[in-house]
């Protein structure tokens, strides 16, 4: 087993690049005693290991990582993005198409909330998704209560601090009044915690409607409520700057007749 840090890589990159799970929660995993490398459990993600070292996961051998994956799903109301729920709630894993492999959500729509949410097989796009640093921005139709204006928005605009948390910048449009509700464009770069919904609480502006319509160069478009669309894997390598090492390994794909 090798464990210098110039070989191999980190045993919790190699689980979440075979889409066993996040790499938090394959150190979660592994803390638990569920990872044995060359035939002993280990208890700790301060090891590296090569292609040589025999790795299982609750006793069975570790699948080859496949090729990394990414989906749109278009999450309808009243799922919650995890795969079990405490309270017994639908996930959106109990509704996804059969046929569809492992995925896991890059970050998480609450239950209210609707739109476009990416899923992937790997663990290592997830994370390099979900990091502040990326700052990527996500888009949303957002519907609230009230009459805004410039003045509204802009504590929005300059960055909240919320029970002492503080929120970065939002970009927020007003798109049009209606009634009693506005329909406004946020967008925003971390993705906290109902971070939309408790900015708009603490302006006056509580939340009815909440649509993710993009996140970085994805875009939810004409995908309807429930469905699944897989990006296409040269544009998920363009999008992400991906190198050979998330490029696929297998035999490749037939090409299509023009």
């Amino acid at each position: 087993m090798s464990n210098s840090v110039s070989q191999g890589e980190r045993i919790a990159k190699v689980l979440a690049r075979a889409g066993v799970a996040s790499r938090r929660e394959a150190e979660r995993m592994i803390a638990a005693g569920r990872i044995a490398v060359n035939g002993r459990k280990i208890d700790s993600p301060a090891l590296n290991v090569t292609g040589t070292d025999k790795i299982t996961v609750d006793g069975a051998p570790l699948a080859a990582a496949e090729p990394p994956r990414l989906w749109l799903y278009h999450k309808p109301l009243g799922l919650v993005t995890t795969a079990r729920d405490e309270k017994g709630r639908p996930t959106v894993f109990d509704a996804l198409p059969a046929g569809m492999p492992r995925v896991m959500p890059v970050g998480r729509l609450d239950l209210n909330s609707e739109g476009l949410l990416l899923l992937t097989n790997d663990g290592e796009i997830k994370r390099r998704l979900e990091l502040p640093a990326t700052g990527w921005l996500r888009k949303y139709r957002v519907r609230v209560k009230g009459t805004p204006d410039a003045d509204t928005f802009a504590p929005l605009r300059a960055g909240l601090v919320i029970g002492g948390e503080k929120f970065k910048p939002m970009d927020v449009t007003l798109d049009r009044q209606q009634g009693a509700n506005a329909w406004l464009t946020v967008g925003i770069r971390e993705g906290r915690n109902r971070e939309i919904r408790r900015a708009m609480d603490a302006v006056g502006l509580p939340v009815n409607r909440l649509l993710r319509v993009s996140y970085g160069p994805f875009r939810l478009g004409d995908l309807k409520p429930g469905a699944v669309e897989e990006v296409r894997p040269r544009v998920l390598r363009d999008q992400l700057g991906l190198d050979k090492a998330f490029k696929p390994q297998g035999k490749p794909r037939p090409k299509r007749r023009r």
